[in-house]
């Protein structure tokens, strides 16, 4: 196994562990335990999430990815290629 990607928090590593489980790669949380050892203060670099040897280029595609949606979204960019106008049919409100 190999740390794949180093999370702000534990949640963000389950998010990419999701994101990659999404793409059937079997990721591993690591550091639950260590963040907890200093209770409620909000510290970061403990999580990590780890991948077999056999699926570490898959990851770094996915994790490029989502680092680079991460960055965009700092920037104000929407990178929501799915998004489309739409219109509740029940109000008639357009949701754009």
């Amino acid at each position: 196994m190999k740390i794949i990607y180093h999370a702000a928090d534990i949640m963000e590593a389950h998010i990419v562990a999701g994101l990659l489980r999404s793409h059937g790669i079997e990721p591993h949380v690591g550091g639950h335990y260590l963040q907890g050892a200093v209770g409620d203060l909000a510290v970061q670099g403990f999580a990590e999430v780890y991948v077999q040897d056999d699926d570490i280029d898959a990851a770094e595609q996915v994790i490029r990815s989502y680092d680079s949606q991460a960055e965009a979204l700092k920037e104000g960019a929407d990178t929501d290629e799915y998004q489309a106008d739409w219109a509740d049919p029940d109000s008639g409100i357009s949701h754009a």
